[in-house]
């Protein structure tokens, strides 16, 4: 088996384990941290809406001899406007300037043709209306709206309202994360920019929802025993499903990181950099939120119910009994230490932050031979 298949099978069995639970207000102070430089960003520098959003003109010009640095200077001053040029393959560009209307396009048009030593009859020219984009926008901002509410639905039927909260918590995080990171590093939003958002909030539930149906697999039952909180197996359900979250994320996140990195990077195709972008953070804050965000605070939410609470006070107890009679606080998950029918949780080991695990003891071996 290899290391990490190994590492997964201990994580699983609660042999070994990171204490998420209890280091939450950790990673609570860094997603805050986090979220406030996104919410800034966006506040000082803005979104770079698109062409679809702004309204506009695209050029696209036969092959030419033009630079691209060229081709932005020579379209700058032709329209008063920022431009964003483009190499074509066949040696032509691509010239994109945001809020033209048809007659300024006419005249940029002209212009273009002569700076770039051009025929104009063969420049191409696309206007855009800014309601279209307009549309666009207010289409997404429904669908988003409509599939946060049935997912607060669904989830506080399949599980329970604290995981709903928690899930919606989780899902504007990462939107918000993403949203702030298209600010900071001033790529362009395009309708690409808005599927990429929506696709984002699918991968995220799932990692979400995997660690949710472990959770409520391990909690059954869970006022019936007192050997472990709701926190603790909170803990154990994320570490369970660990590696299989790091394992999709990565395999996830390796052709998006293909479309950003090197096809929008190294190869020059800019217009791959509005979607992969969002794909690639959303998948990346959408892993994080999972573990470190969502479960944590459907385990504090968790932990206000009055059943909860006592349960946790007995726990407590017991191990306190425990240690000052010098026993080990979880003799009960010793198969040797009798049936262990009151805990409900015969055999299984200790989750992370559980406190000692099961003790190993020496047995009496058996003679083979007769006894004569």
């Amino acid at each position: 088996m290899s290391r990490l298949g190994d590492l997964g099978a201990r994580l699983y069995r609660g042999e070994v384990g990171y204490d998420f639970i209890g280091k939450r207000k950790f990673w609570y102070a860094l997603s805050i941290l986090i979220t406030i430089t996104a919410i800034v960003g966006l506040a000082v520098r803005g979104l770079n809406m698109g062409i679809e959003f702004k309204g506009g003109a695209v050029f696209t010009t036969p092959s030419t001899s033009a630079s691209v640095s060229q081709a932005q200077s020579y379209a700058s001053s032709a329209s008063g406007h920022d431009a964003i040029v483009q190499k074509l393959g066949n040696g032509g560009l691509r010239i994109q300037i945001t809020e033209l209307d048809t007659k300024q396009s006419d005249a940029v048009k002209t212009e273009l043709a002569k700076d770039l030593k051009v025929d104009e009859a063969k420049v191409n020219a696309d206007l855009v209306g800014p309601s279209w984009g307009a549309t666009i926008a207010n289409k997404a901002w429904m669908g988003l709206g409509i599939f946060m509410i049935l997912v607060v639905i669904y989830l506080a039927i399949a599980f329970e309202w604290r995981m709903a909260v928690a899930a919606l918590i989780a899902l504007i995080h990462d939107l918000t994360i993403t949203v702030g990171v298209y600010s900071l590093v001033g790529f362009e939003v395009t309708p690409g920019t808005v599927i990429g958002l929506l696709t984002i909030l699918g991968y995220s539930l799932y990692d979400t929802v995997v660690v949710f149906d472990s959770l409520k697999e391990g909690s059954k039952d869970i006022t019936k025993q007192t050997r472990w909180t709701y926190s603790e197996i909170a803990n154990r359900s994320i570490n369970s499903t660990l590696v299989r979250s790091i394992n999709t994320t990565v395999v996830a996140l390796l052709p998006v990181a293909g479309l950003l990195f090197i096809g929008g990077g190294f190869l020059g195709a800019g217009m791959l950099n509005d979607i992969s972008l969002s794909l690639f953070v959303g998948l990346a804050a959408g892993a994080y939120s999972s573990i470190f965000i969502a479960t944590p605070l459907v385990a504090d939410l968790k932990e206000r119910d009055p059943q909860i609470k006592a349960l946790k006070k007995r726990v407590l107890a017991k191990r306190a009994a425990a240690a000052a009679k010098g026993e080990a606080a979880d003799e009960s998950a010793d198969p040797d230490a009798g049936d262990g029918s009151e805990d409900g949780l015969v055999g299984e080991a200790a989750p992370a932050g559980a406190g000692a695990g099961p003790r190993n003891r020496g047995g009496r071996g058996r003679t083979s031979g007769r006894r004569r």
